[in-house]
């Protein structure tokens, strides 16, 4: 098979060249509309897995840009994740002071069997998402697993979503989990669900290093 690139007429590159031209034309003229700039609410939810890895990426393209508002300090508040040490976290926390990590969660709810445990933990943890809320030099908060403590009502969701609306300008926050509720994603300015097409649980691959934590 032969590497070489297949021949093109100057037909066709005169064809996709007009064609190309007329499309950035109405991309530039899409991208010169956009005009507001201001600190967003993301959510990542959905079956599919990648939700909070999306938001740890989105923490990394962040912290490269320590010359503007939202690229100064990172808040990370884990909720229901607990019990071992994530790969990401260790690879963030080299940021040194730019990095605020909190893991609260004592883990998966089937895991601790106590809801009266895993309410206090969750309130906890929202406290301390309140606290990071309110420190300026925070740029981008991730609230990991919140989709889940407000699906099993482990917190008051007409507070979250009041307090997510009303949280400070220029402030990105991040709430990951499956199910997220109707209120929040309403209240989002991005909200991103993740599929499942295939997953290699189902084929009795375990969690890996490196790839689930």
């Amino acid at each position: 098979m032969s590497d070489a690139p297949p021949a093109i007429s100057p037909e066709e590159a005169a064809r996709h060249r007009a064609r190309m031209e007329k499309r950035k034309a109405v991309q530039d003229a899409e991208v010169a509309g956009k005009t507001a700039e201001k600190g967003l609410l993301m959510v990542h939810t959905g079956p599919g897995k990648g939700k909070s890895t999306a938001a740890f990426g989105l923490a990394l393209r962040v912290l490269g840009h320590p010359d503007t508002g939202a690229g100064g300090r990172v808040g990370v508040v884990q909720f229901i994740k607990g019990g071992w040490q994530a790969g990401e976290r260790a690879a963030l926390e080299s940021f040194g002071p730019r990095v605020a990590w909190f893991t609260m969660g004592e883990g998966f709810t089937w895991e601790t069997q106590d809801l009266a445990r895993d309410i206090a933990a969750a309130r906890a943890a929202w406290a301390k998402a309140l606290e990071l809320m309110a420190d300026p030099a925070i740029g981008l908060l991730i609230l990991d697993e919140i989709n889940i403590a407000l699906r099993y009502d482990y917190l008051p969701e007409a507070e979250v979503v009041a307090a997510l609306k009303g949280r400070r300008a220029g402030l990105h926050v991040v709430a990951t989990g499956r199910n997220a509720r109707p209120a929040l994603i309403e209240a989002a300015d991005l909200v991103t669900e993740m599929g499942l097409v295939k997953h290699h649980f189902a084929a009795g691959v375990k969690a890996q290093k490196g790839v689930e934590f």
